[in-house]
């Protein structure tokens, strides 16, 4: 069931690319919302809800700007919720989960949040010599973000625009 879950989230980020949505928000969204679920029920059902509301979406335009702020706030607020449940005394995983906690807000991105959690994960198992624990698969995202933060500045340095 969680491999069938997993792929279902994977195919969301993808066709989130299509439709001009953050594939890492869709991903993320998805994956938390079909890890509620007990049965693929829940997912046929969330993405009917989610077909309907592609219907309403014009609605949105009727809401003022000032009533989504408290609405972030309450998603805010219920997400920190599950920071309790993190081991803030293991520094490998409290550093990193802190820096993706932080940098999502401060950077108005939640790939850079990620990313940098990612990067700094590596960094630590790296300097506390445990860097054969690292799966390969997180060498691989880590790489490649730090490629994706290095673009910019190198382009900058190099006068490409």
């Amino acid at each position: 069931m969680a491999r069938a879950s997993s792929g279902l989230a994977s195919f969301r980020a993808v066709v989130s690319v299509g439709v001009a949505v953050s594939s890492n928000t869709a991903f993320i969204e998805s994956a938390a919302g079909v890890g509620g679920g007990r049965t693929r029920l829940a997912c046929v059902v969330t993405a009917l809800l989610f077909l309907c509301a592609t219907f309403l979406a014009p609605l949105v335009a009727v809401a003022p700007y000032e009533a989504a702020p408290p609405a972030l706030v309450v998603v805010g607020f219920l997400m920190m919720q599950q920071v309790k449940c993190m081991d803030w005394d293991d520094l490998e995983i409290a550093l990193p989960a802190f820096l993706t906690i932080v940098l999502m807000p401060f950077t108005y991105s939640i790939t850079a949040g990620i990313g940098a959690g990612f990067v700094l994960y590596v960094i630590l198992k790296i300097v506390r010599r445990k860097a054969r624990l690292v799966h390969p698969l997180r060498w691989v995202v880590s790489a490649l973000f730090l490629l994706c933060f290095a673009i910019e500045p190198v382009k900058s340095v190099l006068g490409v625009h």
